[in-house]
């Protein structure tokens, strides 16, 4: 048997989130992200698909230039006790996935707008070894890890 790709195409990335509005406002008014579609679900179906009896989850997917959604998900009922607790910052090496990763215009603006209104970010800008991109690493306001990229390589650079 050939070893054919099972996959035809990225879909969107979720996250868990504290406060659906809260996190709306950091992905539209930092990221510029839009409302691709939102709801709310309850019922047998979302219950049996994410195998918590009684559930009930509000969602938000948001339409990433270039293709791709991020789904943003609270869930209204059975609440993670982590969520209860402080923010807590996801560290660069936990286990499973990592962080979603954002190509973004003007990293240095951006960064001083996220530390200007009190997030967190791991450096300033910083120039990768190859000088092709800026990137950092800064936290939502759930402490989810985000990489932000802005590409500096225009053509007939290297």
């Amino acid at each position: 048997m050939e070893n054919q790709s099972v996959v035809k195409g990225f879909r969107h990335v979720g996250l868990v989130v504290r406060d659906i509005k809260v996190s709306l406002s950091f992905y539209q008014n930092f990221l510029g992200l839009t409302i691709a579609r939102q709801d709310t679900e309850t019922g047998d179906f979302i219950s049996r698909l994410v195998g918590i009896n009684g559930v009930t989850i509000e969602w938000i997917k948001l339409n990433i230039p270039g293709g791709g959604l991020l789904e943003l998900i609270q869930h209204h009922s059975h609440l993670d006790t982590k969520m209860t607790l402080r923010v807590n910052l996801t560290p660069t090496n936990q286990l499973g996935c990592s962080h979603p990763a954002f190509t973004v215009n003007n990293l240095q603006a951006l960064y001083d707008r996220l530390t200007d209104n009190g997030y967190q970010c791991l450096s300033a800008p910083l120039h990768s070894p190859d000088g092709k991109v800026k990137v950092l690493f800064a936290y939502d306001p759930d402490g989810i890890l985000l990489e932000l990229v802005e590409e500096k390589t225009r053509p007939g650079e290297i």
